[in-house]
């Protein structure tokens, strides 16, 4: 299907469920490591099933052989302009394949905290929940902070999120320790005990 196409039929629930298992069977198959990642990933760990398009992680060491094993599958694999990621077509559904999160390499440490469950009758792992609210809190700036990303998430899996790691990773981020101040005022999130360092 064609990026017009796909543009006036956007692909429904099952389409974006059926790209998503056909890249993470591509990927396993390939030998390549990899986690599933943004609000699909949210949805695995008990979130709100997104509209949007679907997103997996991969190292950055790992992009290119990625890419070609993707490609070998017989998907439509694209490089866009922007140097973090490529997108794969399924049946026009949009999958997101990203090699850096919020300006940081995607590692083999990132992917070693995802753990490995069912999604759609497919093993796969799904990133670390605290990983995916960092992500998300990160990506938070004075011309994006769109907080509607952010909450649904966070309340749908605050008993799985580690807080004070979340709040570690992200003190350097203005938007995101406001983004956080909010959290906890509206019980989202628990009351902070002490200053928190930031790891940047």
């Amino acid at each position: 299907m064609s990026d017009l196409a796909a543009a006036e039929h956007p692909p429904d629930g099952h389409g974006r469920r059926e790209a998503l298992k056909r890249v993470a069977v591509a990927l396993r198959h390939g030998g390549v490591g990899f986690a599933l990642a943004g609000g699909y990933a949210g949805w695995a760990l008990g979130g709100p099933e997104p509209e949007n398009d679907v997103d997996f992680v991969v190292a950055e060491a790992e992009a290119g052989r990625a890419a070609e094993v993707l490609a070998e599958a017989g998907l439509d694999v694209r490089q866009p302009p922007e140097d973090w990621l490529f997108k794969v077509y399924s049946d026009g559904a949009l999958v997101d394949v990203l090699f850096r999160l919020a300006g940081e390499p995607v590692d083999e440490e990132l992917l070693a905290r995802a753990g490995e469950q069912e999604v759609l009758s497919v093993q796969m792992p799904v990133l670390d929940a605290t990983d995916l609210l960092i992500g998300k809190l990160a990506a938070l700036n004075e011309h994006a902070c769109d907080l509607s990303k952010v909450l649904p998430t966070a309340r749908a899996l605050r008993e799985k999120i580690d807080w004070s790691r979340a709040e570690a990773a992200t003190a350097w981020n203005d938007i995101a320790v406001a983004c956080l101040f909010l959290l906890r005022r509206i019980g989202v999130a628990p009351a902070v005990e002490h200053e928190v360092t930031p790891e940047r």
